[in-house]
């Protein structure tokens, strides 16, 4: 196996590229140590001083903060999404109860039994259990929405909507299934 050697660099093409390389690198130098290098104030000169005899008055100085718009935590849209969010998911659990309805009637080849979330309702649900759960999912969604609107967030209106749509695919699973 042949290796090939490189040519060796004449003295003038060696010098230029190490001057080069020295310029390249005094100039990331440079421009790395004035980047975290804090800026001062100059210095005074000594025109700039102002003599004892002369009266110095401050000027009033007028201080405007800009004015956060404070809006009302819950407005109309806050509670228009809390009705909805709240009456989809009473419509799930009692779409739910259908499951119930089937299994104590004895009909076979429909849903007599909670499948989706039975860890929820469990597998037969009772009628207190359905709007205990409905009850709780829609007030923590309602609390979640408040801390987050009252915190400004602007994703303030998710877990209401959330819950809206996850109570309404229930709901029409259930209708579908179970009726």
């Amino acid at each position: 196996m042949t290796y090939r050697t490189p040519k060796k660099l004449s003295a003038t093409n060696g010098l230029t590229r190490t001057f080069l390389k020295s310029i390249v690198l005094t100039v990331g130098a440079v421009a790395a140590l004035a980047t975290i290098s804090p800026a001062a104030e100059l210095p005074e000169a000594p025109s700039s001083v102002i003599r004892s005899n002369v009266a110095v008055a401050a000027a009033p100085v007028s201080v405007s903060a800009p004015r956060i718009a404070e809006t009302r935590t819950i407005d109309k849209k806050f509670i228009g999404l809390a009705f909805i969010s709240t009456t989809s998911t009473f419509a799930d659990s009692y779409t739910t109860l259908f499951a119930r309805e089937n299994w104590l009637a004895g009909k076979k080849g429909v849903c007599n039994a909670e499948v989706d979330s039975a860890y929820l309702y469990g597998t037969h649900p009772t009628v207190a259990r359905a709007y205990a759960v409905a009850s709780a999912k829609s007030a923590g969604a309602i609390l979640m929405a408040y801390y987050l609107r009252r915190h400004h967030s602007r994703f303030w209106s998710g877990p209401m909507i959330t819950n809206s749509l996850v109570s309404l695919g229930g709901v029409t699973q259930n209708m579908i299934m179970c009726n």
